[in-house]
């Protein structure tokens, strides 16, 4: 009789089978199986928030599998990933299957290998009840803010809002640097920059004006910058002093879930969503030639940055195989995790280091690839001696005013060979000098004062939210994604490029919540919030009392808000556009359907006219002639075609240039990116070209 071993999905059970052979029967639960109704709140307020679990929708079919499965079976294992939400998973599946609570039956695997697996399976273990309270403690609290804030947004804004604990702080960080960016004044302020060229070298180089007769400079308008031109007319520039020195430059630490997110966003421009659905696909497994199938990564939701003895092992072998000794560090590198980090599980790394990115390439899709290659060369590098610059700062003195040039060269690459993190700026901006010697005269080639203006904070991104969200403690590892996938589908906030930017009904929704549920959108509470959750995860603190000390506040803070808005109803105001409508001459605004934006007339119902929103290229179509527009597919995914459409069905995934060929005249398009070619998509044509870099 086999066993019976129970995962989440089809793919981890197909790469887990792999590795148990015989005697095991691995099985998907495909998630959850049962969870709080949808129709109802499920939660029992007067008995200690008593949840009441039902069979979720759709999942009669694998219930009735996994009975059957469980009773033709000898023992029965739960391998849920190794988190509250798979601790959770497992006990309601234990519940359904009325398997004894005290049964060593819990597995857990920190990377589906043949090792992880193995060792999973030889240390079975209760159900931790105090991860299982941890999970219901959350999801009980996000059902309590949705079910009872939402109906009150419902009620004073409009139908169909909701509220989250998370996503209302998420939200609120979005709105509050909006209102930086419209309260911020730019400041004037000028630089001085010259050029000039060493005694020994014909190169030119830069310095910038840093103080006058000692002293620090500030130049605030053109005045002040003509004066000090005026007193460097005609000068001599002498090398006062040069300052050599070698700095060391040490690897970023390898992966944790939102330094994957933000990376994964800043080098590939993935979204946190798509970064999550690739980083669990390697994790639970693919099938890789020559090899079959194998996890190729660690578990992707930790905050952890702890790395095994034998993964620090195999990395070694490979740097010193493949750079030599010299780009190994004196001892293995080992990284200090957050005081508040879960540490359950290793820092996010490829399970088998062996497999580089090229050798599991062909079996991969171009996600995984691209995730998977981020991975392994974050964590090698992670593993890899210091970079060595030469660094280099020299003042140059003219009439008591003082300019500096700074530059380096890489001595040693050490890490950098390999990956340098997107964030990083290993030349500080610094450019490359000739060789300097104090007193050298050296020979002015042009000299000018530049005006500048301060800027404003830059509005988030996807990945400096997770950063912020992070830095505040808001959320954990499997939160962040979920997150923001929310308050963009939700309309709160909406893309402007890689930018997010709140939408009107995001700030009414945030000025509304600042004003009545202060709490709820404020950082430091949801932080708390998240701790006292964690402290419930380690059996320091008892759930159902957590419960009570959110519950009994916040449903004062309901009480008191609906008595004072009672009878008022705020309005989001509608973002007008420069389109005008050609029935009645008003300025169509922006709504929103299920597809997406469309262009409606305000004077709706007296006058319902409704418009597309088009975007418009610089190129024209290759065919007639006519405008190249930017589309969506169904699938959301970008592509351009020609506004004489059905006529002209031109179409492409390549992105129409104010460039024209220079063979037929047609415009040309970019095909593969910024680092691709420009090619001309007129019928017999052929023209194309490499961008330049």
């Amino acid at each position: 009789m086999s066993d019976l071993v129970i995962v989440e999905s089809p793919a981890k059970a197909k790469t887990i089978q792999k590795y148990l052979g015989p005697g095991y029967e691995v099985i998907a639960s495909m998630g959850h199986i049962r969870d709080l109704p949808k129709s109802k709140m499920g939660v029992d307020k007067e008995h200690d928030f008593a949840p009441q679990y039902t069979d979720m929708k759709g999942k009669e079919d694998v219930i009735k599998e996994l009975k059957k499965r469980a009773k033709k079976c000898g023992r029965v294992y739960l391998a849920t990933d190794p988190d509250r939400e798979g601790e959770a998973i497992s006990w309601h599946i234990a519940q359904m299957l009325k398997l004894d609570m005290n049964d060593n039956n819990r597995v857990a695997f920190n990377e589906i290998t043949k090792t992880g697996v193995k060792n999973g399976m030889s240390d079975p273990h209760k159900i931790d009840i105090d991860l299982v309270n941890a999970q219901q403690a959350r999801r009980i609290l996000d059902r309590l803010v949705g079910y009872e804030l939402s109906p009150f947004l419902w009620k004073k804004v409009k139908r169909g809002l909701s509220a989250g604990r998370v996503q209302s702080v998420a939200v609120r960080l979005v709105v509050d640097r909006e209102n930086e960016i419209r309260a911020f004044v730019p400041r004037e302020y000028w630089s001085i920059d010259a050029k000039f060229t060493a005694p020994s070298s014909r190169k030119v180089f830069e310095a910038a004006l840093v103080a006058v007769d000692g002293e620090k400079l500030e130049i605030p308008n053109q005045a002040e910058a003509d004066g000090l031109l005026a007193r460097l007319e005609g000068a001599e520039y002498t090398v006062k002093s040069v300052k050599k020195r070698i700095t060391k430059k040490q690897p970023a630490p390898p992966f944790i879930t939102s330094t994957l997110q933000q990376e994964a966003s800043r080098k590939l421009g993935f979204s946190a969503k798509r970064t999550m659905k690739a980083a669990q696909e390697l994790y639970e497994g693919v099938d890789v030639q020559g090899v079959g199938a194998v996890g190729l990564i660690t578990y992707m939701r930790t905050d952890s940055l702890r790395i095994s003895d034998e993964a620090k092992a195999a990395a070694a072998e490979y740097i010193g195989t493949v750079y030599g000794k010299e780009y190994l560090p004196p001892s293995p590198r080992t990284y200090k995790s957050k005081n508040n980090a879960q540490d359950a599980h290793e820092a996010i790394r490829p399970s088998t280091p062996e497999l580089t990115p090229e050798r599991v390439k062909a079996s991969l899709t171009s996600d995984q690839f691209k995730l998977y290659k981020l991975v392994w060369e974050r964590f090698i590098a992670s593993q890899m001696a210091n970079a060595l610059l030469d660094t280099v700062s020299a003042d140059i003195e003219a009439n008591g005013c003082t300019f500096r040039a700074s530059g380096y060269s890489v001595k040693f690459d050490g890490f950098m060979a390999l990956y340098v993190e997107s964030s990083d700026d290993p030349d500080g901006g610094k450019k490359m000098l000739p060789e300097l010697s104090e007193n050298d005269k050296l020979k002015l080639k042009s000299i000018a004062g530049n005006q500048h203006f301060t800027q404003p904070p830059p509005r988030y991104t996807e990945a400096s939210l997770i950063k912020a969200l992070e830095e505040n403690g808001i959320g954990r590892p499997s939160t962040y994604a979920p997150t923001i996938t929310t308050i963009t589908s939700r309309r709160y906030v909406e893309h402007e490029g890689k930018a997010l930017k709140p939408t009107n009904l995001g700030e009414v929704i945030t000025e509304l919540m600042k004003d009545h549920f202060k709490n709820i959108v404020d950082a430091k509470f949801t932080a708390d919030m998240e701790n006292d959750l964690d402290e419930v995860e380690h059996g320091n603190k008892d759930w159902v009392s957590t419960l009570h000390e959110f519950y009994d506040d916040f449903s004062q803070t309901l009480k008191k808000a609906e008595e004072a808005m009672e009878g008022k109803r705020v309005k989001v105001p509608d973002e007008e556009t420069d389109v005008v409508c050609e029935n009645c001459g008003r300025k169509m605004v922006i709504k929103y359907s299920k597809y997406g934006k469309f262009l409606a007339c305000p004077g709706f119902p007296d006058c319902r006219n409704t418009k597309k929103i088009v975007t418009e290229t610089e190129g024209c179509c290759p065919r007639c002639g006519k405008k190249m527009l930017l589309k969506k597919s169904k699938k959301g995914r970008s592509f351009y075609g020609c506004e004489g459409y059905p006529a002209c069905s031109f179409m492409t995934w390549n992105v129409p240039t104010g460039e024209k060929c220079p063979e037929c005249g047609r415009s040309l398009f970019m095909k593969g990116g910024k680092s691709g070619r420009l090619v001309c998509e007129g019928e017999g044509c052929g023209y194309e070209r490499e961008l330049k870099k």
